[in-house]
C-alpha cells in the first residue's frame, strides 16, 4: 500500500539569548590585555568626536584596594545581576600543552616557561609585531576580522591550538561572523607565512615543518622534513637508532639531520621577544600587587597610557539645543541631531564598558589574592592552594566564562615576579591519606626531586613515588607518571646522561 507524505506546520516558541552591542563591547574589552586596550582607546578617540579625554582622574576613584575578606564593593550586587543577564556562555578553552621538543634547543630552557618571571615594559608586544605584518596584506573586511581573531587566539608560544571548525563556531557565536572552514584556513595560511617561521602552527609537528620549508633547499633539509613528517613518533621519543635504520642513513647523515632539527624553535612566539634584545616575550602587567613587611597585600590596576574619558560637552550642548527646538528644526538639523545623539550614545557605551572592565578586574583579582593570600605573602609556589575557575566565579558571583576571559591573557606583577593569572589556578589531588593538595605543589616537588637526581642513574617512576612519599606527598605511581609527562620530563632512560 502506497504511503502518503503529509506536510504539517508547527509553531514552536524558543528562547534564544543574544548579546547586545553593548554586551559584545564589554566582552571584547574584557578580553584585551592592557597594550591592546590602549590601542583600542586611541582608535576610539580618533574615530568618535563625541569622546574626549577628561582633565581630572575622578571617574572611578582610587585604583588601589586592600585584599581583605571582609571588604565588599558597592557594585558587586549590580555586577552579579548584569553578568548573569549578559549570558556570556562561551565554553572554557582548555590551556593544553603540546608535545615538547625531545631535546634542548638553542633557545633557553623552555620547560615550565609559564612559571618563570616574565619581562615587562612598554615596548612593542608580540601581538603588535604580528598585526604589523597583517596590516601589509590586502585583506577584505571579513578576512581582516578573521585575522584579528586568529592573532588574538595565539598562545604564548605563537601557536594556534584550536581546530579550525571550533574557530568557525566561535566567530559565529561571539562575533556574528558567518564564515567557513575553507575561508578560515585560507587566512590561517597567510598568518603562517608571517615571521618568525612557525607562527600560527596548530601543533609542534606543523611548527617544525613550517620552519623547515622556509630554509634553503638541501638534501639534509629534505631528510629532516622526512623525520618530522614520517617518523614523528620515534622523533618525540628520541629513538634515533630506529630512525636511522628505517631511513637507511649513515651516522654522518643522521648527525647532520639532528643538527638541522636542533636549529628549529619549538616556540616561535618567544623568538619575537629575543629579536628585541629580550629572552622572553614582552608583556605589560595588568595588576600591580604589593606586599608590605607586615604581610598586608594590596593591589592596583595598571592603567598604562589610558586617559580618563568623558562625553564631549559640545555634543551634549548640541543635542540639548536641538531637543529644545524640535518644532522649528529643519531636515538637516534633524539629521545633525541624530548624528550627534548616535555619537554620544556610542561614546557613553564605550566609557561604561571601560568602567565595567575595571570593576570586573577588581573583584576577580581581589578574589584571587584572598584565595592565594599565603603565596602573595611568601612567594612560595608550594603555598598555592587548589583553585579552579569555578571557585573564583562563585566567590565573585561572576560567570565562569568571565573569569576565563580575565585570566586568559592578563598578568600580575608581584614582589616575587610577574606571572600570568592562570599561574594561580590549579586542580586539586586527594592523596591516599585523604589530604587535598594542589597539583602545582605536587609538580613543584616532583621537579625538585628530578633536578637533584644523579643523571647517570636517574630515578624510575617507582623510585620517584617513594621519594615523594618521603616528602609527605603520598601520590600514586600512575599520577607521578602523568605529572612528569605534563612537565615535559621524559622517562628515566631518556634522562640518563
Amino acid at each position: 500500500m502506497a504511503q502518503r507524505l503529509i506536510q504539517t506546520q508547527e509553531q514552536k516558541q524558543q528562547q534564544v539569548q543574544r548579546l547586545t552591542a553593548r554586551q559584545l563591547l564589554q566582552v571584547r574589552l574584557l578580553e584585551m590585555p592592557l597594550t591592546e586596550l590602549e590601542e583600542s582607546v586611541k582608535a576610539e578617540l580618533d574615530d568618535n568626536p563625541a569622546l574626549e579625554t577628561a582633565a581630572t582622574d575622578d571617574a572611578l576613584g582610587d585604583d588601589r584596594m586592600e585584599s581583605t575578606e571582609g571588604s565588599e564593593e558597592n557594585f558587586e550586587e549590580q555586577q552579579e545581576r548584569e553578568e548573569r543577564e549578559d549570558a556570556l556562555d562561551a565554553a572554557l578553552e582548555g590551556i593544553g600543552r603540546d608535545d615538547e621538543m625531545p631535546f634542548a634547543t638553542s633557545q633557553s630552557d623552555y620547560q615550565g616557561a609559564e612559571y618563570e618571571e616574565m619581562v615587562y615594559g612598554d615596548t612593542v608586544s608580540f601581538y603588535d609585531k604580528i598585526k604589523e605584518q597583517a596590516g601589509e596584506l590586502d585583506l577584505s573586511p571579513q578576512q581582516n576580522e578573521i585575522m584579528d581573531y586568529l592573532i588574538g587566539s595565539l598562545d604564548d608560544d605563537g601557536l594556534l591550538r584550536k581546530p579550525v571548525d571550533d574557530i568557525v563556531d566561535e566567530l559565529a557565536i561571539h562575533h556574528y561572523i558567518d564564515t567557513t572552514e575553507a575561508e578560515v584556513g585560507e587566512v590561517l595560511a597567510m598568518l603562517q607565512g608571517f615571521d618568525p617561521p612557525g607562527i600560527g602552527a596548530q601543533s609542534l609537528q606543523e611548527c617544525l615543518l613550517l620552519q623547515l620549508k622556509r630554509q634553503p633547499e638541501s638534501h639534509t633539509r629534505q631528510l629532516a622534513q622526512d623525520v618530522i613528517s614520517r617518523h614523528y613518533d620515534a622523533f618525540r621519543k628520541k629513538n634515533w637508532a630506529r630512525i636511522q635504520q628505517q631511513m637507511h642513513l649513515s651516522e654522518v647523515q643522521m648527525a647532520d639531520v639532528v643538527a638541522e632539527i636542533r636549529k628549529l624553535n619549538p616556540k616561535p612566539g618567544a623568538a619575537l621577544g629575543e629579536t628585541m634584545g629580550r629572552n622572553v616575550q614582552q608583556i605589560t602587567p595588568d595588576f600591580i600587587v604589593d606586599t608590605a613587611d607586615d604581610g598586608t597585600v594590596t593591589f592596583s590596576l595598571n592603567r598604562g597610557q589610558i586617559p580618563e574619558l568623558k562625553v564631549s560637552p559640545s555634543f551634549v550642548d548640541m543635542v540639548d539645543t536641538y531637543k529644545n527646538n524640535k518644532k522649528s528644526m529643519s531636515r538637516s538639523e534633524k539629521e545633525a541631531l541624530l548624528y550627534a545623539k548616535e555619537k554620544m550614545e556610542k561614546a557613553q557605551a564605550y566609557i561604561d564598558a571601560i568602567r565595567q572592565r575595571r570593576q570586573t578586574l577588581y573583584v576577580t583579582m581581589r578574589a584571587i589574592i584572598n584565595w592565594q593570600h599565603r603565596f602573595f605573602q611568601e612567594g612560595d609556589e608550594a603555598d598555592l592552594r587548589p583553585m579552579i575557575l569555578k571557585d573564583i566565579a562563585e566567590k565573585t558571583g561572576l560567570d565562569i566564562s568571565t573569569i576565563s576571559r580575565v585570566s586568559n591573557v592578563k598578568y600580575a606583577q608581584t614582589k616575587w615576579g610577574t606571572f600570568p593569572l592562570r599561574y594561580f589556578f590549579s586542580d586539586s589531588y586527594t592523596t591516599s591519606e585523604g589530604e587535598e593538595l594542589s597539583t602545582r605543589k605536587i609538580k613543584a616537588a616532583l621537579r625538585e626531586i628530578i633536578d637533584e637526581e644523579d643523571k647517570k642513574a636517574p630515578y624510575s617512576d617507582e623510585v620517584l613515588t617513594m621519594k615523594m612519599k618521603e616528602k609527605g606527598l603520598a601520590v600514586a605511581r600512575r599520577t607521578i607518571a602523568k605529572y612528569r609527562e605534563q612537565l615535559g620530563i621524559p622517562v628515566a632512560r631518556l634522562r640518563k646522561e
